[in-house]
């Protein structure tokens, strides 16, 4: 069997170098890779970055980008023997020596124009040197933040002001936040690990305090636990998913996929909208993270509290004492006894001994007492939630509704609207008002129905005195078709 063919990629994996050179990590995994890495950060800056000022359209010279290099270079200590230099090279050489090396490793491209050598960046290397730069400065997260985006992102597809971008947006900040808070415990004990080898108590106390938890990991995580718990939100997320699976939303976005994303395929569609959705509903499960974080953190202040305990004790002069009672009975023999800076009597004895620690017992807290509501209060607050219920109208609940008054119908106007609910004057009242926000032209609504104003005079009514207006279902002739 031919070599390609034994070495061929699963279907699934990531095509990386069909859109990236072969050779792009080479620099930064050579001895020299701190420095290539340093003068990649210097010229994208400089030339190539979002920050830099607008490039020409052709590149830069060949001689502008290795006057760069030399000015990066000139302070830094490499390994001449991997760019085939020696001490004695004179810098410009040593300059196109490193240029070379990023340009055949595919970093940078040169383009002859006319009788000029001109450099680019190419646009996928340049975007991965932006994903570069961005995870080494990668800070501390805001947990809360990460929950009202996702909550957000939902919201707007429930009113109607986005498509499925939202959702997928929304699917990965809540990938990215569950892994990044799933992580967080194991860097806890990394860097536990690597400050325990400290043996300056100076230094140890500095970096527990300003390099734990929130300075790296997750910034408001004092506040998780109290106002801004993203516990708290949690509900509210899965109850907006809800709402998404249900009635036209859903096929709007099961369209949305298909012909962004599927390619006009049903079934895969369908599958990648479930996975976004399941990606979501994982955030159920952030509690379970959370409180394996806090495991972590408890244990954590328990080994930095018996280290430091340690090291106050190890630091009393007890090895001073004893050196200088050896100098006083090798210089005074017995007389020593006088002379010797500890007290009399036995040095070690059991009344010396400190005593065993005794388990201090706390007095068990009473149990919670339990408050019975009464059947009144029980009968007034179901009612209350019916009555905001019923006050309360979506774009759902509107669409269902103007389904209900059309019956099949082309058009109907305000006046043939009836007024004899709460749910028909809350409608009423949300139609007027997008009539009134769209005045001058015809106010398109969700489910496919157009709403026009009829002149300008206002309409009394019993219910609700308006501007009358018409609406128009545009799917009517369509629906007659089939």
């Amino acid at each position: 069997m031919p070599f390609a063919e034994t070495t061929r990629l699963p279907p699934h994996a990531p095509s990386l170098f069909q859109r990236l050179p072969e050779q792009i990590f080479s620099p930064l995994a050579s001895a020299n890779r701190r420095q290539y890495w340093h003068l990649l950060c210097a010229l994208y800056d400089k030339r190539f970055g979002p920050d830099a000022p607008l490039p020409p359209g052709n590149g830069f010279l060949l001689r502008e980008i290795t006057n760069d290099i030399a000015a990066e270079i000139q302070h830094q200590q490499w390994v001449l023997e991997e760019v085939e230099a020696t001490p004695q090279t004179p810098l410009v050489n040593r300059a196109y020596m490193v240029f070379s090396r990023l340009r055949d490793s595919g970093w940078l491209q040169v383009e002859r124009v006319g009788v000029r050598e001109m450099v680019t960046m190419p646009p996928e290397v340049a975007h991965f040197m932006n994903r570069l730069v961005e995870f080494a400065h990668t800070g501390p997260e805001f947990v809360s933040g990460k929950i009202r985006s996702i909550e957000a992102n939902l919201r707007l597809l429930l009113d109607g002001d986005a498509d499925g971008a939202s959702l997928q947006e929304a699917a990965r900040q809540s990938r990215a936040l569950l892994e990044h808070i799933r992580i967080a415990s194991t860097h806890v004990r990394d860097l536990m690990r690597e400050i325990g080898d400290i043996t300056v108590t100076g230094e140890f106390v500095r970096r527990f305090f300003d390099d734990y938890v929130e300075r790296i990991f997750i910034a408001d995580y004092k506040e998780l636990r109290t106002r801004e718990h993203p516990l708290a939100r949690r509900q509210e997320i899965l109850r907006l998913l809800g709402h998404i699976r249900q009635g036209e939303l859903c096929g709007r976005l099961l369209h949305w996929y298909r012909e962004k994303q599927a390619a006009g395929d049903a079934a895969r569609a369908e599958a990648l909208f479930a996975r976004d959705i399941q990606k979501i509903e994982e955030l159920q499960r952030i509690d379970e993270y959370l409180n394996r974080l806090d495991d972590e953190i408890r244990r954590a202040n328990r080994q930095a509290l018996a280290y430091l305990d340690y090291r106050l004790r190890a630091t009393l002069p007890l090895g001073q004492l004893i050196g200088a009672a050896v100098a006083a009975v090798k210089t005074h023999g017995e007389k020593a006894t006088r002379r010797a800076p500890f007290a009399c009597g036995a040095a070690i004895s059991g009344e010396r001994l400190a005593r065993p620690r005794q388990p201090t017992r706390h007095t068990p807290p009473d149990a919670l007492r339990t408050r019975t509501i009464s059947p009144e209060r029980a009968a007034y607050a179901r009612l209350v939630l019916q009555a905001r219920d019923r006050r309360a109208m979506s774009w759902p609940k509107l669409t269902a509704f103007l389904r209900a008054q059309l019956a099949g119908r082309e058009s109907i106007t305000s006046a043939d609207l009836p007024t004899d609910s709460i749910e028909a004057v809350r409608a009423l009242q949300m139609l007027c008002t997008a009539a009134t926000a769209h005045a001058g032209a015809p106010c398109p609504l969700p489910g496919g129905f157009i709403l026009r104003r009829d002149g300008d005079a206002e309409m009394p009514s019993p219910a609700l005195s308006h501007i009358p207006f018409t609406l128009t279902n545009r799917h009517h002739s369509t629906e007659e078709h089939t």
